[in-house]
């Protein structure tokens, strides 16, 4: 049966929330399959949450930033597995979650019964990023920043282009704030794996 909707005859209730009959997991997939010009998560009330769009350069750079951590993930021992934008991950929460880009260490996907890693895989990644565009508000994005990090998530970064700033969040820990750096380290988490962020920082030219 499809689910092919109208935004218009949905109600929405808050800040791009659809509101719809709470959805099954493979209801919601044929959802997500049904309106493919739709970027949506689902947050843990199961209410739909509907994602702005990117802009192209914001997305050229996430692209940068997943082509370096590529190379790095290439040359370990152990190899993870690298995701980008368009996977979605169902948090222990229960919220499926879709950050610009992720990492997950092989011994840890491997762990997770084959039938929970397909369409969003039952498991928190060991990395997060969100590449804010110049129009997004942060107070908008540090909830999910929040949500990941009480899920399970060891390492995720917060990217803010537009003020040149990154936001490191750790379980346990402070927020680390790092503004106009270089490179940016992944430290304990993803050991030898340091961020050029001055090509993610870089502007598009007039």
């Amino acid at each position: 049966m499809s689910t092919s909707i109208h935004i218009g005859d949905a109600l929405t209730h808050g800040y791009g929330l659809l509101r719809l009959p709470r959805m099954s997991p493979g209801k919601f997939w044929g959802f997500c399959r049904d309106n493919p010009m739709l970027q949506v998560e689902r947050n843990a009330e199961g209410d739909i949450v509907l994602m702005p769009s990117s802009d192209a350069w914001t997305v050229s750079r996430s692209g940068e930033l997943l082509y370096q951590l590529s190379i790095w993930d290439k040359v370990q021992t152990a190899p993870g597995l690298i995701f980008g934008g368009a996977a979605a991950f169902t948090l222990p929460n229960g919220a499926e979650r879709s950050p610009d880009m992720a990492w997950i260490a092989q011994e840890r996907w491997n762990a997770v019964h084959p039938r929970l890693r397909r369409r969003f895989p039952h498991i928190s990644p060991d990395f997060v990023t969100v590449m804010m565009s110049p129009d997004e508000l942060l107070e908008d994005v540090r909830p999910k920043m929040e949500e990941h990090r009480a899920n399970g998530v060891r390492l995720g970064w917060l990217i803010d282009r537009k003020n040149q700033t990154v936001y490191v969040y750790r379980p346990g820990e402070t927020v680390a704030v790092f503004d106009n750096i270089a490179n940016l380290s992944g430290s304990l988490e993803l050991p030898g794996f340091t961020a050029n962020l001055q090509q993610v920082f870089l502007q598009d030219t007039d």
